[in-house]
């Protein structure tokens, strides 16, 4: 049964969500280092938005910062 609250995305959703392609999610998915999809009906995958959103606010506290653009790094 699902938790209260729960949001779940599907995959059009996370692409809009999340960019980057398909293929390179699947391979981040397939090394642990994005939230699984799990199934909701046979033919239908979804993903945890509370999930999603805790792996975008993680890559955005790991992020190295990049100069504004146009500015050259010394």
């Amino acid at each position: 049964m699902m938790a209260p609250g729960r949001i779940l995305i599907k995959r059009k959703q996370l692409l809009q969500k999340v960019p980057l392609g398909e293929r390179t999610i699947l391979e981040l998915e397939r090394a642990g280092k994005f939230p699984k999809r799990f199934s909701i009906t046979a033919r239908a995958v979804a993903w945890d938005l509370n999930e999603v959103d805790a792996w975008i606010a993680q890559q955005q506290a790991a992020a190295v910062p990049q100069p504004a653009p146009g500015i050259k790094r010394p």
